[in-house]
C-alpha cells in the first residue's frame, strides 16, 4: 500500500510528453515522411477503434525487441512536459506511486516511464508470439478502458480513490477524471474544461496541480501544448 493511501495516475500522449507518441514512433520506425503520409491515408476517418487495430497491424512480423530498441532510440527526454513532470516528482516524492495509463504502447511507453520513475506503465497490449507481433492487440486501452485500470490498480494497491490524482488532456480521459479526488485537467480540452468549471472549485492535491479553466483562473498546468511530433498520424490512442 501507498504510504500516503494514495497514487498518481497519468495520461501520456499531450499530458505528460508533447506530441503523439505513437504518430513520433511511428515516424521513426519507418523513417520516411513519405510512408507516413500514405499511413495517415489508410487510416484517415475511421473510428478511433478500427484506427487503433489498424495502426498496430503495421507492425504484424516486427520482432518485439526491435521494436523496443527503436523506441529507445525515438524517446528524447526533451519531450517530457516540464510542468507535468515536475508534479509527477511531487507525488513520486510523497511515497505515491506513480502510473502511466496510456493508449500508446510498450515500445513508446517503457522509455518514458523509466525516464521518470514510474511505478508501471499500462499501455495497448500487442499479441507477440515467439517474440514476434502479430498485428492483433490484447487489451486497446481505449475509451473507459482507463478508468477501469485505474479502479482495478487502486482496488490491489488499497488506496482510496478519494485522495488519488489523475492528470489527462482529452475527452476521453474524462472517466479517469472522475474517478479519483483530485483531477487536473493539462491543456485547454473544450469538454475537459467545460466539466472542470462546472465542478466550481479547484482540484488541487498533493502533485499541486489545479484544474485549469478557459481564463485560466485555476491554472496550474495548462496552455497549449507544444508541436506534435508526427501529428500527421494521429490514431488518438486516448
Amino acid at each position: 500500500m501507498s504510504t500516503r493511501n494514495a497514487a498518481a495516475f497519468f495520461d501520456v500522449d499531450d499530458t505528460l510528453i508533447r506530441g503523439n507518441s505513437m504518430a513520433g514512433f511511428l515516424r521513426h520506425h519507418l523513417g520516411s515522411d513519405d510512408a507516413v503520409a500514405a499511413v495517415a491515408a489508410r487510416l484517415a476517418g475511421l473510428p478511433r477503434a478500427q484506427a487503433n487495430r489498424a495502426y498496430f497491424r503495421l507492425f504484424a512480423g516486427v520482432r518485439a525487441d526491435l521494436l523496443a530498441a527503436r523506441g529507445r532510440e525515438w524517446f528524447d527526454p526533451g519531450l517530457l512536459r516540464p510542468d507535468t513532470l515536475e508534479a509527477l516528482r511531487r507525488h513520486a516524492n510523497a511515497g505515491e506511486p506513480v502510473f502511466l495509463v496510456s493508449g500508446s504502447f510498450f515500445a513508446c511507453l517503457d522509455p518514458i516511464a523509466e525516464a521518470v520513475g514510474a511505478t508501471r506503465a499500462f499501455g495497448t497490449r500487442p499479441v507477440v508470439r515467439g517474440g514476434v507481433l502479430t498485428g492483433e492487440v490484447l487489451a486497446p486501452m481505449l475509451d473507459g478502458v482507463k478508468a477501469e485500470v485505474v479502479r482495478l490498480t487502486a482496488a490491489v494497491l488499497g488506496v482510496d480513490l478519494g485522495r488519488c490524482s489523475a492528470y489527462g488532456d482529452h475527452a476521453t480521459d474524462l472517466p479517469m477524471l472522475r474517478l479519483v479526488g483530485h483531477p487536473v485537467v493539462v491543456g485547454d480540452d473544450p469538454v475537459l474544461t467545460s466539466w472542470a468549471r462546472g465542478r466550481g472549485r479547484a482540484a488541487g492535491g498533493p502533485g499541486g496541480g489545479r484544474v485549469r479553466t478557459p481564463t485560466g483562473a485555476r491554472a496550474a498546468i495548462g496552455g497549449t501544448p507544444g508541436p506534435a511530433t508526427g501529428a500527421a498520424v494521429r490514431p488518438r490512442p486516448g
